[in-house]
């Protein structure tokens, strides 16, 4: 090799692009595995989003200066490990999950819906996939890890065609030669293995890789024999080996990075001496690009979608948490043409055999097509393993426009995060009108195709009522109370809260008397014992259950006018745990009925009216972190810590009746029913102490979770409230700031994210207050008490509404009497069961939203253009300057400019008529304090330079920027009509102020372009003064 050879990619820039062209407004997720976390074809983009089993697809280049936008594919029912587009079709998709399977999906032309079923299905394995990859030469043909197992399947049979040899450990990656005769692998046992698959199971060469076990990367080069490995040495500091399979006992180089805990993602170009990102090859450094944000994935777009003819040799996608970012590499040359010794032929997206061939030992290549423009379009290839889909009358029918004033956001959700069923995989398309109550108009369907179902509550406003409704000056609250208790608990009278005074005493305040508590101590409830929890009989105000660390329940009456002094003797004890509780619940419908639980792993149901326990569940092994009355009262549903959640039939039996697989982590959890029952939410940890959500079916607890929702690592349990008639859950924790809201529902996606209510500070706890406390003439659909460190605080969840004259039905169905039992603890004992009367929210004087005579469609504004072009000039002159000062305000301080002389009318009317056609949206006082700037420095600027005599100076005096400082301004070397359009049109863009820019750039560049102009004028004067004959 001649030492003086030079890489033809040596001088190599990167361009970092604009941040308008960004694929922003994302939210890309972290996922644990070992595969690819963003793959990109020739059409179309796939990254995983923040939503556990979800990819984002975006199309890879845009429309004009249209956004482009993401939409939701909702993949697997766990988290998607990896994901691979076929080389051969770019609308072929497979992924591989932690739910131990993988899927082929077909996806559409972007504006299209996306599919809600995959199209073929390999597995499931014993354990999660980790890795997936496409055969380079053969159409359907896959490569796959799964724990210590790598297996290649045939994918139009749906199984596999050879599983190659054990491992001896995690296999950390899998990947084809270039030729595919070959699958090499890396392993967490520290060793590089070669398979000829088709020859024999068994590994035909292997070597000692990098000798620390962390996370490791593998990737064939352009040359046939060489694989470059990333991993970590003995020090913890990142390394990237090339080998060469004829001489496999070493590395033939190697290179040490730096120290990080993220592994390398090396990044190999087709071409035979590609660029490569973060993991350097053979012919030394090329460049380097430093990211501004953390890197989640990277990918290379396919070289066959380059810009050839811009000598862009390299484009790399980066995933941030927010952002796709593309970055181009670029070999600077001076001619404008194709540059064959950059551009080689690649590899076409037609495939040279089929699986069967390739089995039987067809070693066919795909056959090369030239990147030269002048050889488009190349042959295109529609894989038979997933058909076309056949577009729907819908589909083929354009959507329309909302017009009048229907509201620009509906169809569109905030951010969500939700999951799919494992055995119904759904997309983010099909509208749930039918089931959340949304009504849509065909193009807001047409808006949910693409961005998937929203809830009606996503605009949800969480506002803390005004101080006069606090209690405030709370004084020795005990905050230490077991997680397993809310910490208070309150009804539509009064909350009553622990304190931390010996003996168990609680504090129990009237809501109706707000302010500021006194000094001097309060009248308390003398428990004798520490309280563990405490709840409130939902049929009687004054009735209060606490239990203690004694093991006993105590039963207390408060005075219907309240607590007005120190009470010692509560009304009944009941005795019979042998150890702490911990959880006490009432019955839903019947009155007198309670369910308590206890370290001692039994739940006790105690009949109050007699004082005496009347049934005992058993079955549990450890703790029991949390219980839940089935809405209809039939049913009791535990979360443990032995990892199950259990449903008992009380009255049946006192062994379970369901058991079923619970959250992994044993720090704590809580369960509630939702969906009228069919399901079960439990909130909980991973084996990671992140904080998930977990969605049972009530009728299959033994099958696993419908779907789980990751939200954040936070050391306190999630304390779900449910509202039965909106499906609301509102989800926080002690000591947390946040509380997170979620519609619920029954099949996929299951959760749809609405707006979260934030608190500048942490609250101690949090509860759900009665519907019957909600103010429905403002459409408020949830209150509830937030407890601070020294104050408690009302919290009101309203929903924006236009026609708020009108009763929101939608919002307000009926709902239950919850405040009046429906059976007697003797009766229920005895096995009745019964229902709970409805009530209508309705006010007597409002008419229902869904009976309100509907609003004439509203008269849409004429365009600008056409709106100029009907006027005369002296017309579109007055409505201008009349439609500016409406913008601006009333204003008693005059402008600068009004004190400067010899400013045309004329002028003013043309400037401000480009400002508006241009788009600039001006807003109250921040524009004219731009324009004031402007002025003031223009006039300082222009006085110091003087008046001469020349129409030029007059000019320039006049606008206050001399001809050179324009032309620097527009970036203009010669006074070109269309160079200064282009120029001051993309100036304006970029310096808007939703980009970063500001009013004061955006009136400089105005300044700038009128001086070029009012110069051209006086060129284009001169010039026909000079044309005209001397005058005799």
């Amino acid at each position: 090799m001649n030492r003086f050879k030079v890489s033809k990619f040596r001088h190599t820039e990167a361009r970092p692009p604009r941040r308008e062209t960004w694929i922003s407004d994302i939210r890309a997720g972290t996922v644990p595995s070992c595969g690819n976390h963003i793959k990109a074809s020739c059409s179309l983009i796939a990254f995983n989003s923040d939503r556990p089993g979800v990819l984002g697809i975006v199309p890879l280049e845009g429309q004009g200066e249209d956004k482009r936008h993401v939409t939701h594919l909702g993949c697997h029912s766990d988290l998607v490990t990896d994901l691979d587009f076929s080389p051969f079709d770019d609308f072929l998709l497979a992924t591989a999950s932690a739910d131990r399977t993988m899927k082929l999906w077909r996806l559409p032309a972007p504006g299209r819906a996306l599919p809600s079923e995959p199209g073929l299905v390999l597995g499931p394995e014993d354990v999660q996939v980790e890795v997936l990859q496409f055969h380079p030469t053969a159409d359907g043909v896959l490569v796959s890890a799964a724990g210590k197992t790598v297996k290649v399947w045939d994918a139009a049979k749906q199984q596999p065609l050879t599983e190659l040899a054990a491992h001896g450990d995690l296999v950390q990656g899998a990947t084809w030669s270039r030729d595919g005769a070959l699958v090499g692998t890396t392993c967490k046992d520290k060793q590089l293995r070669i398979f000829d698959p088709r020859a024999k199971p068994e590994a035909s060469q292997s070597t000692w890789a990098h000798e620390n076990s962390r996370d490791g990367r593998l990737v064939w080069t352009g040359i046939q024999e060489h694989l470059v490995s990333t991993g970590f040495n003995k020090m913890h500091e990142r390394e990237v080996k090339l080998w060469d399979t004829r001489l496999f006992s070493s590395a033939c180089t190697s290179l040490t990075l730096d120290t990080s805990p993220r592994p390398s993602l090396p990044q190999v170009s087709d071409a035979p001496a590609g660029s490569r990102l973060q993991a350097p090859g053979p012919g030394g450094k090329v460049t380097q690009c430093l990211l501004e944000s953390v890197l989640q994935g990277v990918a290379l777009v396919p070289r066959r979608a380059l810009a050839v003819m811009g000598c862009e040799v390299l484009r790399v996608l980066q995933l941030s948490d927010t952002a796709v970012v593309p970055i181009s590499y670029h070999v600077p040359r001076k001619a404008v043409e194709f540059h064959e010794d950059l551009f080689p032929d690649t590899a076409g997206c037609v495939p040279a055999s089929d699986p069967h061939a390739w089995w039987a030992g067809s070693n066919q290549q795909v056959q090369r097509v030239s990147l030269h423009p002048a050889c488009r379009p190349h042959p295109s290839f529609t894989s038979h393993l997933v058909p076309p889909a056949e577009p729907t009358p819908e589909e083929a029918q354009p959507t329309e426009t909302p017009v009048g004033d229907a509201d620009p956001s509906e169809g569109f959700s905030s951010p969500p995060s939700w999951l799919t069923s494992p055995s119904t995989p759904s997309s983010l398309g099909p509208s749930l009108s039918s089931t959340s109550g949304i009504s849509t108009s065909p193009s807001q369907r047409s808006l949910q195709s693409l961005l998937g179902p929203s809830s009606k509550f996503r605009h949800a406003q969480g506002t803390v009522l005004h101080r006069d409704s606090h209690i405030t000056n709370l004084k020795g609250l005990n905050l230490t109370t077991p997680g397993e208790s809310d910490g208070f608990c309150a009804n539509w009278q009064r909350v009553a809260m622990p304190l931390l005074s010996s003996g168990g005493q609680v504090a129990v305040l009237e809501l109706r008397k707000p302010g500021r508590l006194p000094d001097t101590a309060l009248p308390t409830l003398q428990n004798g014992a520490a309280v563990t929890d405490l709840a409130w009989d939902p049929f009687d105000p004054h009735h209060l259950a606490v239990a203690g660390e004694d093991a006993r329940i105590r039963l207390w009456r408060v005075p219907p006018e309240g607590l007005e002094e120190v009470l010692t003797m509560p009304e009944a004890v009941l005795t019979g745990h042998t150890e702490k509780i911990y959880s006490l619940r009432f019955h839903p419908l019947a009155a007198d009925v309670l369910a308590s639980s206890s370290y001692d792993l039994t739940i006790r149901i105690w009949d109050l009216k007699a004082g005496a326990e009347r049934l005992r569940l058993q079955g549990h092994r450890d703790q029991i972190f949390g219980l839940a009355w089935s809405p209809d009262g039939r049913q009791l549903a535990t979360v443990c810590k032995d990892g199950h959640l259990r449903i008992y039939e009380p009255r049946g039996s006192p062994e379970p009746l369901q058991e079923g697989p619970g959250p992994e982590g044993a720090r704590g959890a809580r369960i509630v029913w939702v969906c009228d029952g069919h399901c079960l939410l439990v909130s909980g940890f991973d084996s990671r102490s992140e904080r998930q959500l977990l969605l049972y079916s009530a009728e299959a607890l033994a099958s696993g979770p419908l779907a789980v929702l990751g939200l954040d690592v936070a050391p306190s349990t999630l304390l779900p409230s449910y509202d039965p008639d909106t499906r609301l859950v509102l989800l926080t924790g002690k000591g947390d700031t946040r509380v997170f809201l979620y519609e619920l529902l029954p099949e996929a996606p299951f959760f749809l994210e609405c707006n979260s209510f934030t608190s500048p500070d942490p609250h101690k706890g949090f509860i759900l207050l009665p519907k019957t406390e909600c103010d429905v003439r403002e459409v408020e659909f949830a209150r509830c008490l937030r407890l601070r460190q020294t104050s408690l605080e009302p919290v009101t969840f309203r929903l924006p509404r236009v026609r708020k004259e009108f009763f929101q039905d939608d919002v307000f169905p009926d709902t239950a009497v919850s405040w009046e039992p429906v059976l007697s603890a003797e009766a229920w004992l005895g096995g009745a069961n019964g229902q709970p009367r409805l009530l209508s929210l309705q006010p007597p004087d409002m008419t229902p939203v869904s009976q309100a005579p509907r609003e004439g469609p509203a008269r849409r504004a004429l365009s600008s253009a056409l709106y100029l072009e009907e006027k005369s000039d002296q017309q579109k002159k007055e409505e201008l300057l009349s439609a500016m000062v409406a913008k601006l305000g009333n204003r008693v301080d005059p402008l600068p400019q009004d004190s400067f002389e010899g400013v045309d009318e004329d002028e003013w009317a043309k400037y401000l008529a480009q400002i508006i056609v241009m788009g600039v949206q001006v807003v109250g006082r921040a524009f004219a304090r731009a324009l004031q700037q402007e002025f003031a420095a223009s006039r300082a600027a222009a006085d110091a330079r003087g008046r001469a005599g020349h129409q030029s100076a007059a000019a320039s005096n006049l606008s206050g920027l001399s001809l050179q400082e324009a032309q620097q301004i527009l970036n203009v070397s010669k006074l070109s009509p269309e160079e200064i359009q282009k120029n001051y049109e993309h100036l304006f863009k970029v310096n808007d102020k939703s980009v970063g820019g500001s009013f004061y750039l955006q009136s400089k560049v105005v300044r700038a372009k009128e001086r070029l102009e009012e110069e051209l004028r006086i060129q284009a004067q001169e010039d026909r003064e000079r044309e005209q004959p001397p005058k005799t």
